[in-house]
């Protein structure tokens, strides 16, 4: 799944103004036994989300400041997410600039904070199912196998052996990439 959403839109529909960017970087977390998945100590109330049905927003607040977006992916009671890395702006762009002032375009939703701001993704949608009509996926451009890069996760260096999983796609040479690995 992590793939099949490489190149598509995120669409955000947020106070009357239509937003939209192409996923460019995205990470998966799969299961109880990942270590860097927030299910690895089984489930709680705060990962319950993970446990649902795909497609459904996984939104949670990091270093008391950040929202951070996943979407489920996998089969209901089965803990499998994709965190939004990056993306590239394709409509709304003087919206998210205001929500990200002084930031150029390829830096408005580089990184999956800063994401998260742009798009304003945070709270109000945690658990709510990405289908519209606040945010939904739809086609975008076609990535080619050839500008996909694996490479490991970024900040999960306490998950041991999992930290190494090529499990962060990006598109190679977007400019809009949080990491400089796999540029």
């Amino acid at each position: 799944m992590a793939r099949d959403l490489l190149g598509r839109l995120v669409v955000r529909r947020l106070d009357g103004v239509t937003l939209a960017a192409r996923l460019v970087e995205v990470e998966a977390y799969v299961g109880e036994e990942d270590l860097a998945c927030h299910a690895a100590r089984g489930r709680t109330p705060r990962n319950e989300l993970l446990y649902r049905r795909p497609g459904t927003l996984y939104i949670y607040f990091t270093y008391g400041m950040h929202w951070l977006a996943n979407v489920v992916t996998d089969r209901e009671h089965f803990p499998a997410a994709v965190l939004l890395r990056a993306a590239e702006p394709v409509k709304g762009s003087a919206t998210m600039r205001e929500r990200r002032p002084g930031k150029r375009d390829h830096e408005l939703l580089r990184g999956p904070a800063c994401l998260s701001r742009a798009l304003g993704l945070d709270a109000a949608l945690n658990g709510v199912m990405a289908r519209g009509p606040e945010l939904w996926f739809a086609a975008g451009a076609p990535v080619g196998d050839g500008e996909v890069r694996a490479t490991p996760r970024i900040g999960v260096d306490y998950a041991g052996a999992w930290k190494h999983k090529p499990w962060r796609l990006v598109v190679a040479g977007s400019p809009a990439l949080s990491g400089g690995r796999g540029r």
